[in-house]
Formats: structure tokens, sequence, C-alpha cells
């Protein structure tokens, strides 16, 4: 059965206020009066999907929790993508002073638990559900488990290990302690795995808002990749881009971005009154005189090659008081009502080719590697890599290359990929001051600590 994810859209943020959380990890009221029934809310298929319709709304607070651009800005500044011109605690991300006390941790922490909460909630009223088709809750089942797997594995790469939930009681999660980081990777794991078993190749409803066989399969490519699987990332990777779905090299670099993208493996319409996606209203200076909060570092600007049409169309630039400053320009339209439409991009082709490229050379399959980082290269503009094809260190150089331009500013890819490679100290220290090995993990809301005593702080805080 098929639903249209956009018509669901304008109806969700009632249905998603009956799966909030309160000020606990995961606290919700038995019957809130404001609320209908779990049992009304999941009475047959028309109700339910308005409960999965809210777990993609673009709402950090009663919706898809990454809506608000913090992961983008974050994880820019303490990476070597994003300074920050302003002097209130988001510079704490760029300096490595971070307190438990900073707000963009209690956002980053809170607004996933929610989300997770809302997987969770769905999972419990479909799960065994007379009412439900059996097609319908295996379907749902998948989606949810994808959903889940990208908040833990988000969560994970932040904290390290972090409570794990995949219950709806309160008995059982107002006070949990910290999971080992391995617990957590074997859930996001375990997830994308039922997943995969479960969604078919079709897309669910219009547009790529839900996932699908191949999004689960994506993500679980990235997962392994981080895991230093690199025949499984291999794998994956390459089933994706076989798999005719998706497509890469007749999707120009303006057109990457757009609601309905050939390239887009997973991306949420971002439907909301005043503006569009969160990252265009964080990055594009309000006016030609305002200095932007974000911007791009030297670093990334000279990384840049002469002639690459991303710099040209991702980079925007402005002149305040005669000097010229630059931002990310991925996405452009600030204003909700601006066309072409854009949507918030989760997974994308050109990263499948860069994570076949770096399992690839990890495997020794030198000139196959480079051969996925010229496909990136040629629809930047650029010609073949220089890389030497005898070198493994030299192809996973112009891999890991690659990655920082094409990837820039978007998922945290670069503070992870930096985290993940061992390179951090090497790479941050020389363009900036202050990291140590301790801030490559984010600290724990010094407010859960207060309220659950087994969460454990990160060294260092």
């Amino acid at each position: 059965m098929h639903f249209d994810i956009n018509k669901i859209m304008a109806g969700i943020l009632i249905a998603a206020a009956s799966l909030t959380s309160c000020k606990k990890l995961i606290t919700i009221p038995s019957n809130p009066p404001s609320s209908i029934t779990q049992q009304q809310q999941f009475a047959d298929s028309a109700t339910a999907i308005t409960a999965v319709a809210g777990v993609y709304a673009y709402n950090q607070g009663n919706g898809f929790a990454y809506s608000d651009g913090q992961l983008t800005t974050a994880c820019g500044l303490s990476a070597d993508e994003l300074s920050y011109t302003n002097t209130d605690d988001v510079i704490q991300f760029y300096s490595y002073n971070l307190t438990p006390l900073n707000n963009g941790i209690i956002t980053l922490w809170g607004y996933p638990y929610r989300g997770i909460y809302q997987v969770n909630a769905v999972l419990n009223g479909i799960t065994g559900n007379a009412n439900l088709s059996a097609a319908f809750q295996q379907q749902i089942t998948g989606e949810m488990e994808v959903v889940r797997a990208l908040y833990y594995f988000n969560m994970v790469n932040l904290f390290g290990g972090v409570p794990l939930v995949t219950s709806i009681s309160y008995k059982e999660t107002q006070r949990l302690p910290r999971s080992t980081a391995a617990d957590i990777y074997k859930q996001v794991m375990t997830d994308l795995t039922d997943a995969r078993g479960k969604l078919t190749a079709s897309y669910p409803s219009s547009g790529r808002a839900r996932p699908n066989l191949y999004t689960a399969i994506a993500l679980l490519a990235k997962v392994n990749l981080y895991q230093n699987n690199w025949q499984s990332a291999y794998n994956e990777a390459d089933s994706v881009i076989k798999s005719g779905l998706y497509d890469l090299t007749n999707t120009p670099l303006t057109g990457v971005f757009l609601s309905g993208s050939q390239e887009a493996i997973w991306q949420i319409p971002a439907n909301q009154g005043y503006y569009g996606v969160s990252d265009a209203q964080r990055f594009i200076p309000y006016s030609s005189s305002a200095i932007p909060n974000y911007i791009l570092t030297t670093s990334l600007l000279t990384a840049f090659e002469a002639g690459d049409k991303r710099l040209q169309n991702w980079v925007g630039a402005t002149t305040p008081n005669g000097t010229t400053m630059y931002y990310p320009y991925k996405y452009k339209n600030v204003s909700a009502s601006t066309t072409p439409t854009e949507d918030q991009m989760i997974l994308r082709l050109a990263e499948m080719y860069l994570v076949r490229a770096e399992a690839a050379a990890h495997l020794n399959h030198l000139t196959e590697a480079l051969a996925d980082v010229n496909v990136i290269r040629t629809r930047a503009g650029l010609g073949a890599s220089t890389a030497d094809p005898a070198s493994q260190t030299a192809v996973l150089n112009a891999v890991m290359h690659e990655r920082q331009v094409e990837l820039f500013c978007e998922w945290a890819n670069r503070w992870y990929d930096l985290k993940r490679t061992g390179t951090a100290q090497t790479v941050l220290n020389a363009v900036k001051t202050g990291f140590i090995a301790e801030a490559a993990l984010y600290p724990i809301p010094q407010a859960q600590i207060q309220l659950n005593n087994l969460l454990i702080q990160n060294p260092g805080y």
C-alpha cells in the first residue's frame, strides 16, 4: 500500500505530539490529555501511517531530529571546515573547550532521543497488531529500523557509548547506563540487516523520504566502512551503485540537493512554515551587508583545485565591509516558498562511489578505487586524479581528499573521517590549536548526568 508522505505531513504535528519526550532520557506521561491513545493511533493502517509520517516530519522537536542543522554546524566547527564569527557558546565546538552545559550539546543529545522514542513507539504499535497486515508491518518495521540506525550511528560517533533504548517502557528507560560503542554499533548493524530483509527496491511513497531497500544498504555500507569491514562496505556500495535507481553522471551539481534529485538515496522534504532546509537558514547571510555566522576555513577553501565546479556552485561569497567571506551554499533556499524546492539530503550516490573507492583501496584494488574517484572528479569539471595507481597510500589520500571537497558540511562526514582515520590530531592542530584526544567525543549534557547517576561523563569534561 502506498501513501503520499507529502500529503500526510500537513497533519503530522498533531499526531506527533503524542510521541514527544520530557526532560528525562525517555519519559512519557501515561495518557497526555491532549493526545490520542496508543491503541487509537495504531487502530488501522490509515491512522498508523500518521505516526510513521511524524517520524519524518521536518521538525526537530516532534519529528526528524536533525532538522535544525546543528549536526552540520557543530561538527563543521569541530573539524576544519567552519569558523564562527560570533562569541556565544557555539564557538566552543571550534576551540575544543566544550562544557556539558553547552546548548548545542543539549540538542544533539536530546532531539535524537525524542526521535528514537517516536521510532520505538511506532514499532511497539505495529508489531503483532491484528489490525495491520503482515506486509504493512514488515514495511514499516524496516523503515523504522533504518531511521533508528541513523540516530544511533550519529550518537555513537558524537558521544561514544550511549544508553541503548529500544523500548517505550518508562520503567526500563528512565535510568539506563551507557552501552559500549561496540554494542551501539551492533544494534545499528542488527537494525540495518533486518531492514535489508524487509524492504523492497521500490520507495513506499512519492519521493525518497521513506527508506527503501537501497537506503538500508547504503547506510549499511557506510557503517561497515567505519568498522573497517572493507569487503562488506565495498559489496554494499557496489550494490547501490549498480541498482540502476540512482544517477550521478547526469545529475548536475546545481540539481544535487533539489527535491527529486536523481542522486538522492534518502532525502526528507523540508516542510515547514518559514524557511527551507535549516542549513540554508543557518549559513546564508540575511543581507549583502551582513557577516555570515559561519564561514568556510582557509584550509577547506584551498583544498579545492582550480576549476572545481563544486567551489563555484556549492560555496557562496559575500563582501561586507570590503572583506570577502565564503560560506556553505549547497542549499540555497532560505524561504520555504522559493523554487525549485530543496529537500534535506541524508544519503546520496556520490558518497557510495567514495565508500566503494575507499574500500577498494584498502582491498588493494587501486585502479578501481581511482576510477570511482574520477567519476566524482569528472562531474566536478576536473581531470583524472594524478595519484600513483601503484601506491595504496597515494590512492587512499586521493579518496580522502575527494571526500573532503565533495561531502563538506554534510552529515559531519569530515569530523567523523578525521576521527576514524586517526588523523584528527595532526590535521586539526596544523590549522588551529586546542585539539586533544578527549575532544574527539562531545560531553554528555550535565542535566542528563544529574537525572541519571548511572551515566558516566566522557573523559576530559
